[in-house]
């Protein structure tokens, strides 16, 4: 038992010493969520909040400087859809 503890507390000591990975950078990225699968809504943390695809006012995490350049669907009128770093006024319900 004893020996059992001693490996335990060496191995958490190990654990606590090695070096995490690193994070990756984000950035909240706004219109880029499908309906349900966003981060947030208008700047709050209320996750899975948005109802419309593509909601101008709810955002996303994404890798920082990917959010202007994603590929997204085009809106109906064949205009293209960008994300953006602020709220947008589009695809709102």
């Amino acid at each position: 038992m004893a020996t059992l503890r001693i490996l335990l507390l060496a191995g958490l000591a190990l654990a606590a010493l090695a070096p995490g990975a690193p994070a990756q950078d984000v950035e909240r990225c706004y219109g880029v969520a499908r309906a349900g699968e966003d981060d947030g809504v208008d700047g709050r943390d209320a996750a899975g909040s948005s109802t419309v695809d593509f909601q101008g006012n709810a955002w996303s995490r994404v890798p920082s400087g990917t959010c202007l350049t994603m590929a997204l669907p085009v809106q109906p009128d064949g205009t293209p859809r960008r994300g953006a770093l602020e709220p947008l006024a589009r695809d709102r319900p």
